[in-house]
């Protein structure tokens, strides 16, 4: 308590107001492969929340053949009945990014000089201009005529003129130059309408300006017409005052019209390296059997001045845009990410690199690439020039952009094995030295609150490594229920039992615990996302209806039976089971709950037993699961009193915190009967004197009518009622 020294009005605030956590029992778990989306473990992504059947598509894909296992399908199933799922997506080391090479250009581009020697050479089949004599720029206009083609040829700037009046071009010849200063102010410091301009060479001493096509690529191409205004008869007439200069610096003769084309880079040397954020097929471009456009493309647009327009385009549509470029203020690297850590994309990260995508590529981080290509391509700069083959050498580019275009990516692995042992290690799992897990193992994480967990499907949830996993990890964190099922067609219901048992070659030891529960036999289902039938794994389901059971009751309810275990989307069941098959699937220390299509009532889950052999409460899955329940709760609302006071006081806000969850339980017919007890009893000073403080629970769990038995008696006429 605090010390109140001097006379005053004090007010103290304790918060007593405990109350027991709500937790959501419908937490399911799906360990599975994909075409896409994030990997559990790779830079220490954990499981994904996914809370609708479009958000699992959009993430991570749609089902396949080709994907082993049936993760996805049975994610599909189970979010029909939840809101509320983690997908945890398997990978091996051959997982690879999707990618594209963006070839990088040269803009064809024109010095405007009056340096008629020595020519700077700006590396797009430039173009200089011959001297100006000060009587024609002072007493005459000049003018240009501009058309500009794009990468492909096309025409986007159609024979447009500017004019430089007289007065606004200064004559220097302080370099033995002639400077034409004015027409930058003219045309503007930026690409007029996002396609021609006019730029100020802040490396020359002259500062000379450049008229610049805003596409890259060696099919770029500007045609510009130089005149002047006579002074005689006041007509435009042309001005042999441009040169096209060479790749070598070598000037040609003067000319009033010069057509200049730009270039590209050989991606092999260098080129702008993009990758899907995420490993898998999923993000290459191609066309799926329906026609629509899959995987992921980066379109770059010539519309964006000195930078350019990159947009981001997944499954054939817009997702994101950029405008960004190669110069300082608004470049790639920056606007772009380079790294998943500083991704600024949903779907790409994106580097400057030399080589192709291989062993051998060096990513190369810039800052910005306004200036040439030598930190890059060093020694060796290969260019494509007009022709498309011809290689120059020693270019020095000046106005460096990405060549528009639409760039698929392509090449991505889903990193699969092929091998059930290579399957087995990459679903089991592992925990990295950063503390990433992968595969089950990301499934024992406390903040994921997974009560259900399964791995189903042919080539995962057959394979007796990967379901002893799942059973193991949800043994050692208490956290969730596991669910299994035998392989499909395997066999008779003897065959099934066998298997159970650990007597068959493809089990070779029996499922013993309560934190798991085994399903059979398979269920034919209709996929609607390519039209067919398929048997899918029953444990499916069985988490589906526990799904069922949490909403419309509670988890210590049975999700079986024809309330909460009747199955409507199947058509047929595996195996057809009648009451002799049934009986011996879930008596005599057998464990199988059976999937019955029964001829009137349709398909239901019609058992559920865990595979804990010994007889107790907790061979049943509506006692584990509400264990489990009580479990989270108590420890969700009891964290706070960690460093309290170890006496009575604190014994007593125990009791109060876990006497109402147990009531409410028991008034919503989970518990018959219960007591806590935390007193002197179960607190003695031995316990006190190691700072340990013990609560004692005891419950009555209700039982489940699962043997609905009715004795018929007959009496004579004579007997009394």
């Amino acid at each position: 308590m605090p010390n109140f020294v001097s006379p005053g009005v004090y007010v103290i605030e304790k918060d007593i107001s405990d109350y027991p956590a709500q937790i959501n029992s419908s937490v399911v778990g799906v360990v599975g492969f994909a075409s896409r989306g994030p990997i559990a473990g790779l830079n220490n992504e954990k499981a994904t929340l996914i809370t609708s059947q479009q958000q699992l598509v959009d993430t991570f894909g749609e089902p396949a053949e080709y994907i082993t296992g049936q993760g996805l399908e049975g994610a599909l199933e189970i979010l029909e009945s939840t809101t509320s799922m983690r997908y945890i997506r398997c990978a091996d080391a051959n997982a690879l990014e999707a990618s594209a090479a963006v070839t990088i250009g040269g803009c064809p581009a024109v010095l405007v000089s009056g340096t008629h020697t020595a020519p700077i050479t700006t590396g797009g089949g430039e173009a200089s201009m011959s001297s100006i004599g000060s009587s024609d720029t002072t007493t005459s206009g000049v003018r240009f005529t501009v058309t500009v083609y794009d990468h492909a040829r096309a025409k986007i700037v159609d024979a447009q003129t500017y004019t430089i009046p007289s007065g606004t071009i200064s004559v220097s010849s302080s370099e033995g130059a002639t400077t034409i200063q004015g027409l930058q102010k003219k045309i503007g410091g930026a690409l007029d309408s996002d396609k021609f301009g006019a730029f100020a060479d802040a490396n020359t001493g002259d500062a000379s300006s450049f008229l610049v096509g805003a596409a890259a690529g060696h099919k770029a191409t500007v045609e510009i017409t130089m005149e002047i205004l006579s002074a005689t008869g006041g007509e435009w007439v042309g001005l042999a005052g441009m040169q096209t200069v060479d790749h070598n610096g070598s000037a040609t003769t003067a000319t009033s019209s010069v057509t200049v084309s730009g270039t590209s880079v050989d991606t092999s040397s260098a080129s702008y390296f993009v990758k899907s954020l995420w490993p898998g097929e999923g993000y290459n471009t191609g066309t799926k059997s329906n026609g629509d456009t899959s995987g992921v493309s980066f379109e770059v647009d010539v519309n964006g001045a000195e930078n350019a327009i990159e947009q981001v385009n997944n499954l054939g549509t817009a997702a994101e845009n950029f405008k960004a470029g190669m110069v300082s203020s608004s470049f790639l690297e920056n606007d772009i990410g380079t790294t998943y850590t500083g991704r600024t994309s949903d779907y790409i990260t994106a580097n400057f690199a030399s080589g192709q995508y291989d062993d051998t590529m060096s990513v190369t981080s810039l800052a910005s690439y306004e200036k040439p290509l030598t930190s890059l391509l060093g020694s060796a700069q290969s260019w494509t020039g007009t022709d498309g083959t011809t290689p120059y050498a020693s270019v020095d580019p000046r106005f460096v952009k990405l060549v528009q275009g639409t760039y698929n990516l392509a090449g991505g692995n889903n990193g699969i094995p092929t091998a059930s042992t290579d399957v087995a290690t990459a679903v089991i799992g592992s925990v990295g030295s950063s503390g990433g897990k992968t595969g089950l193992e990301a499934l024992d994480d406390p903040v994921l609150n997974v009560s259900i967990a399964l791995a189903p499907g042919p080539g995962v949830g057959d394979n007796q490594s990967i379901q002893n996993g799942l059973v193991t990890v949800a043994e050692r964190s208490t956290d969730f229920l596991a669910l299994l099922s035998p392989p499909y067609a395997v066999g008779t219901v003897g065959d099934a039992i066998n298997w159970s048992n650990g007597f068959d070659t493809t089990r070779t030891a029996a499922v013993n615990s309560s934190y798991a529960a085994l399903y059979w036999p398979w269920l034919k289902v209709f996929q609607v996302f390519d039209a067919k039938d398929r048997w899918l794994a029953p444990e499916i389901y069985g988490a589906r209806q526990m799904a069922v059971t949490d909403n419309v009751a509670a988890p210590w309810f049975a999700p079986a039976g024809f309330v909460r275990g009747r199955l409507t989307k199947p058509t047929d069941v595996e195996v057809v089971l009648n009451q002799g098959d049934r009986d011996s699937m879930y008596s005599g220390g057998n464990c199988l709950n059976p999937v019955v299509n029964f001829p009137q009532n349709g398909i239901a889950i019609f058992g559920q037993r865990t595979t804990q052999r010994q007889p107790t409460a907790l061979d049943r899955i509506n006692v584990r699961r509400m264990m489990i329940y009580i479990k989270k709760v108590i420890l969700a609302s009891t964290q706070r009193l960690v460093f309290e006071p170890n006496d009575q006081f604190t014994w007593l806000r125990v009791q109060q915190l876990v006497a109402p969850l147990l009531d409410d339980i028991a008034r919503r017919r989970g518990i018959t009967q219960f007591k806590v007890i935390c007193d002197e009893s179960t607190n003695t000073p031995i316990r006190v004197d190691r700072n340990e403080m013990w609560c004692k629970v005891l419950i009555k769990p209700t039982k489940t009518a699962e043997m609905v038995i009715f004795e018929l008696n007959l009496t004579s006429q004579s007997a009394q009622f």
